[in-house]
Formats: C-alpha cells, structure tokens, sequence
C-alpha cells in the first residue's frame, strides 16, 4: 500500500508539473511563435477600388523595404443571415481569395477544406457566426439573394478576415459602388510602429492619392492578443507554481514518512551486515522504484490532460501548433525523481547513522504515555468510544497529524484560491465586456474592410431615428446609445478613443474603481492607464484635441476597462456637440422590461428598422465569455488535482497509522468493536486534522487571492476595484473551511475500510 501511495502521488505531482510547466511555456509568446509559423502580414491595407487598380497595387510590392506581398484581394463588408440566426447577423468582411497562401499571411485550416467554386465559402474561426461545416449562410440585402455553404473553419493569425471565397464570388457579393482591395505585406524591418510607418509611406508613395482607405498593423494585433490573455496567463502561472509547491510538500511526506515506518527494517539490515551507506542506497533504489513508476505514468496522463488545455489554449491565443516542449518532461522527471531521492536519502541517512541496537527497538512500539491527556478528556466527552478515541489520536503521532494537516492545509489553500481566483477573473472579463443589454442594435461598419474608415458613399442611419423606433416598441425598459471618435490627448503620443453616450449608460456594465459615472456635459471617466499616462487623478482635468475644436472635460470616475491599453475616456455626447457635431456611428443598447421575449422583441425591432439600414440582435457586443469557460473549466480541473494528492498525502499518514495500530485495532476488535464503529475510529482520527487545516487553511487563501490578485492588475497596469477582489461571501466561507475536512475524510476512507476488514486473529498476531 505504501508502495502504491508513493507511485500515485508521484503520479499526480508529475502530471500537475507537466501541465504546469506547459502553460508556463505556452503562456511566454504563443501570438509571436504562430505568427512566425504562419507568415503574418506586417501590414494590412485596404484600397478603394475606384481610385487603383489590381496592376497598380501589384506593383506596389517592389516597393522599399517590402520582403513579400500578397494580393490584391477583392473585399466586400456585407451582412450575412446564417442557420440558427433568426435575423441578419453582424457585419463581416469577406476577401476574395483563391488558395490558403503560403508566403504572407498563410491561412490554417482547423476542419475542412478550401473553396473551390462559387457558392462555398471558409468562415473565420473567429466569426461571430459560430461556424460549422455544411452552415448556410444567406445575404438577402445583395442583389440575387447570393447563399453561400461553409466547407471550412480556418484561422489568420492576422485576422485579415471573417470568410474566404473564390475570386469569381466577390461580384455578386458586392453591392454596385462599394467593395475594394486588399494587399498584405511584409516588411524586412517591421518590429517598431516607426519602421511600419514609413514602410506604409513607401507602399503608398506610387498610388493615387486617396486610394489607401485604411491600413491594421501587426503590432495592434499582437496588442489585442496580449490583452485578451495578460489577465489569465498569471493566474496560470500562479496555479502552477501553487501545485508544484503542494507536489513538492505531498511528495516529501510521502516519501519521509515512508523511510521512518522502515527504520527497523533498517537495523535489521546493519545487523546482517549491511554498512550505514549500503542502507542508504538500497532505500533510496527502493522508493524510487514506485516513484519511477508513477513518474512515467504521470507524464503520459500530463500529456493526455494537455492536450484538451492546449486546444483550448489554442483558441484564445490564435495559435495552432501549441505541443508541449520535451524539456518540460525532461525538467519534471528529473525534478521529481531529484526529489524523492533526496527526501529517502535524508531520511535513510538518519536511520542509517543509528546505532543497530537503536535502529531495531524503533517502531517495536509506541510511547505509552504520549497522548493519554487528550485521551482523557476525549473519553469525558459525551461521545461514543470510538469516536473519542479517534478524536485523541492525533496527540499520540503529533508529527504525522502535521504532516497530514500540511497536506490539508495546502489543499484547502488551493481550493480557496482557485475559487476567487475563477469568480474574480469572472467579473474581469464582465468588466472588460461592459455590455449586459439585452438587445444591441451595433454601429456601421466600414465598406473596405475591418481597417478603412467608413464609406461615405453609403447614408447612414439616423441615430435618433433609430432611438425613437427603440422607444416605439413594446417591451422596452431603457437604452443608451454610443459612439467613439478617435482623438488626441496634450503629452501623450498616440490616439485616444472617446466615446460618447446619449442617455444613461451607468446600467450597461461599466465597472468602477473610483469616483462615480457622469451626469452633466463636461464629465469624463477614463481607465486606470489613461490616469497613468496622463498623469492625471479623478477631479482633475484634461483638453481632448483633434477635434474641430479642443474640448475639455473633468475626470470624475477611474473605470476598470483594459480595451486600447486603456487610452479611452467617456462622455456623454453633448461634451462633443460642437467640436464633433455629426456624431452618426452609433450602437445602441437595450434593456428590456421583465418577462419579455428577447427573440419576438428582435424581430418586431428589426421589422421598424428595415427602412433605416440598422439593424438588432440580442445580446451585447462584449466578448469573453469563451474565456470565462476556459478558466473555470480549467481552475475546477486544477482544483481537483490538487485535492487528489492533499487526499493521498492523508492516506499516507493513517495508513501508516493503522498499520502501527493493528495489534491495538485486534484489542479493539476482540472486545466488541464492530468494523463500523472501527471506521468511525480511523476517520475520526483526522477530524482535529482536517477542521484546524480547513480554518487555518480558507483565511490564507483569501490572503493570497488578495494578495495575487492586485499583483496581477498592476502588471498589466490595471487598479482592480474591491468588487473585483471581494469576491468571497460568508456563505462560501464556511463550507471552503469544511472543505479541509472533506480531504481528510476522502483520504482517511480506504485505510478505514481496510482496517475494518482486518480479520481479529490476524491483527492480534501481527507484531
């Protein structure tokens, strides 16, 4: 049994550090190594077809500095209705494109295969559609009612896309007076926004003036990447030097533990001749026997278990050949078996310098005298016998009750960390998401593709139109409405987006930190890093320019909002009347009233605002709820790992407990004892352990989740307000302080039942 408890938690901890060390790797540059794999494109730029041709664009790749081109692509933003949307969906650019590509910007296949005539498309996998294979998507606002089937799900990691079709598709997908080009480059010194500028200048410099119409760079990108994933990665990275430390505590007790119960086994091998170093080596091959065992079973289950994380993984960073680095497994089967061999030869060392008189009266039995107090006072209790000598147990081998509490201890550490851990990111990304209407009727989109700046050779749609029709329908309880503008900020490089509200927006999600939300013209709140960059503090004030005029507001709130390196400021749009007085991409943002049909309240919104070119749908336009998924899937994962071997570091403990107890247990047994009341007795024994771990156990956890947590925000440049850190309730509170007791129990049971079988002659036979 000791042999099978050392090979399960070695199992175990190296399955844990497989996985750990894993994220730990594939959480350092996941966008860089895919984007290096798949050939991104440096720069992507959109043309207005009416003012270049495909010739000159072409042409533009023997341009200064470029290293690889790809294109021209036809392009088309149109919005499409799909199987299972019960509506027009969102807006999406479609590139005509005939192969995956190969020198710039090679686009991966994850299911199915490429278009290869009119009628199929490849959808982006990260299309607001949800692709799958055999979906049919349907564009009833284009001439001929063009539908398209999807044949593949695919990913640029430059996202130059939401679908691929064949070159001869993009005519009937593109309205008569829209559409464009797109070219993607390369560029042989593309690793500064500087270098990037000027290779854009010399794309550019033998075009018409004008025929550029917008351009994305791969560093907004990278930036976008490391935003949806510098939040979690430390909370990866925090649970996994967390298990490394808990396999590293189990793994050792075991191994102690399990070197102490053979130190008479030792005297009798000295007594036989064997020298002090000839016991140390043959206990240390001993216990690396199992171990050795469990270290190849836990990195074939480490890698079994990764493979679903690093698919998920995959997902979030953009990347599609994530494995895990064979020095990850060399690093953990040498850190391990390091371990154990260290850990049995410290303890064998020990054994192994006793005398052999010594070394044979160990463990021949017990000091009868330790633990007779608590005995006492157990057996005043008004408790059954078994259950009052289980209760005194632990002051009989107070060392081994520590050894077991630790375990509890850490489990109960890990349990309550990865529950606020898990709730606080939740309401992280809610933050991030600010949105949490019911229905959103979404801004216009560019005509060229995600990267130009709005046609204007389309009217767009009246936002007090479409605020009065939001206000017709029946069901609605209240709705804002938003628009951004980029602008600049004095003594800050760069742009800023400003975002303007038209009616209250207080309810739509915003979290903050400090201050409170606008209500009069003039008020901005602004994000942590706008604070910072500026210099600033709430109450402070600040001039936007690069309007049609300066305009300056008042900070009055810090949001948590982490989008744009959080260079935004909100307001409410009146601020802006007369610096920016046509103020017309706006989204819009619905509550509605209880009890309403979200779906019948989207269609008969949708039938009012056919006339107006809008659009709704339900839901918000946030994103990250994937995320959310991702991290409590991974953190109840973790969490059980983590509880599995603080169980098998209690087994440890009370089955050597019971193995020294069998003669006791054969008394007990002989007198009357039943094989119920004896696993009464067995698991009692770890209650004291299991309740003082639990209590001491949920405070530390709560003290390392706030003191985690914080660090996390600040290294992303980010103040996290109490509602984000005081995550835990009393009502979780408790039942987390008796989840140390749960683990004692669960490891206390099997040595209980095997206890409970022992036949009473055997047991008083046993020495």
């Amino acid at each position: 049994m000791q042999t099978l408890v050392i090979g399960l938690a070695t199992l175990m901890a190296v399955a844990a550090s497989v996985l750990g060390g894993t994220l730990l790797v594939v959480s350092g540059a996941p966008f860089d190594d895919a984007f290096a794999q798949q050939r991104g494109a440096h720069l992507s730029v959109a043309f207005d077809a009416a003012r270049v041709s495909a010739g000159q664009l072409s042409e533009t790749g023997d341009a200064e500095g470029v290293s690889g081109t790809a294109g021209p692509f036809r392009t088309a933003t149109v919005t499409p209705s799909a199987d299972g949307v019960g509506g027009p969906g969102w807006p999406m650019t479609v590139v005509g494109r005939g192969d995956p590509g190969r020198d710039v910007d090679e686009v991966v296949l994850l299911d199915g295969r490429w278009p290869t005539r009119s009628g199929e498309t490849v959808l982006s996998v990260n299309s607001s559609l949800l692709p799958h294979l055999g979906m049919r998507i349907a564009f009833p606002h284009l001439p001929g009612d063009p539908e398209l089937t999807v044949v593949g799900v695919a990913r640029s990691v430059t996202q130059t896309a939401d679908a691929w079709v064949v070159p001869a598709q993009m005519p009937a997908l593109t309205a008569p007076g829209s559409g464009g080009y797109q070219m993607l480059y390369r560029f042989s010194d593309a690793e500064t926004a500087a270098q990037l500028t000027a290779g854009g200048k010399s794309v550019r410099r033998s075009l018409p003036p004008g025929a550029a119409v917008g351009e994305r760079s791969w560093l907004t990108v990278r930036k976008a990447a490391e935003e949806d994933s510098a939040l979690y990665v430390p909370f990866l990275i925090a649970f996994g030097a967390l298990g490394l430390v808990m396999s590293v505590l189990v793994v050792g007790n075991v191994v102690a533990s399990a070197v102490g119960s053979g130190t008479r086994r030792i005297g009798i091998l000295k007594a036989i001749g064997f020298t002090p170093a000839q016991v140390v080596r043959a206990y240390v091959g001993q216990a690396l026997v199992p171990a050795a065992i469990g270290t190849a079973l836990g990195v074939l289950a480490g890698h079994l278990l990764a493979v679903p994380v690093l698919a998920e993984a995959e997902e979030i960073y953009g990347s599609s050949s994530l494995t895990i680095a064979p020095w990850v497994d060399a690093a953990v089967i040498a850190g391990v078996l390091g371990l154990v061999a260290a850990t049995a030869w410290a303890g064998a060392w020990r054994a192994g310098r006793l005398r052999t008189v010594d070394a044979l009266a160990v463990g021949r039995g017990t000091s009868t005298g330790r633990g007779r107090r608590a005995a006492r006072v157990a057996g005043r209790l008004p408790l059954p016998q078994p259950v009052a000598l289980g209760l005194a147990r632990p002051f009989a081998r107070p060392a081994r009750a520590l050894a077991m509490g630790a375990a509890v201890l850490f489990g109960t550490i890990a349990v309550t960390f990865t529950v606020g851990m898990a709730a606080s990111l939740g309401e992280v990304m809610k933050a991030k998401a600010h949105d949490v209407a019911d229905v959103t009727v979404p801004a216009p989109v560019p005509d060229f593709g995600p990267h130009g700046p709005a046609s204007k050779k389309k009217p767009r749609a009246d936002p007090a139109a479409i605020a009065a029709a939001i206000d017709a329908v029946g069901g609605t309880a209240k709705h804002y409405s938003a628009t951004t503008v980029r602008a600049t900020v004095a003594g800050v490089t760069g742009t800023v987006d400003v975002v303007a509200f038209t009616g209250d927006a207080a309810w739509g999600g915003y979290t903050m930190v400090s201050g409170r939300w606008t209500d009069a013209p003039g008020e901005a709140v602004v994000p942590t890093p706008f604070l910072t960059a500026t210099g600033t503090r709430v109450g402070d004030t600040v001039t936007v320019n690069g309007l049609a005029r300066p305009v300056t507001v008042r900070i009055v709130g810090e949001v948590l909002d982490p989008a744009n390196d959080g260079m935004q400021v909100f307001t409410d749009v009146t601020t802006l009347a007369a610096a920016h007085p046509d103020l017309t991409d706006t989204s819009h943002h619905i509550a509605v009233t209880p009890g309403t049909d979200v779906t019948r309240y989207v269609d008969a919104l949708n039938e009012d605002l056919a006339t107006l070119g809008a659009t709704a749908r339900a839901g918000g336009l946030g994103n990250g709820s994937d995320m959310v998924v991702t991290l409590n899937s991974l953190s109840a994962f973790l969490t059980l790992m983590l509880v599995s071997v603080a169980a098998l570091g209690v087994l440890n403990g009370v089955l050597l407990d019971t193995r020294e107890r069998v003669r006791e247990i054969g008394v007990h047994k002989a007198l009357g004892m039943t094989p119920r009341q004896t696993v009464a007795m067995v698991v009692t024994s770890v209650v004291v352990t299991g309740l003082v771990a639990g209590a001491l156990g949920v405070p530390l956890g709560v003290a390392l989740h706030g003191w985690v947590l914080p660090a996390m925000g600040d290294s992303v440049g980010l103040r996290l307000p109490g509602s984000v850190i005081a995550v835990y309730s009393t009502a979780e509170l408790l039942p987390l302080a008796l989840g140390g007791l749960l683990i004692a129990i669960l490891g206390a049971l099997l040595p209980a039942g095997w206890a409970a079988g022992a036949r009473t002659a055997t047991a008083l036979r046993t020495e």
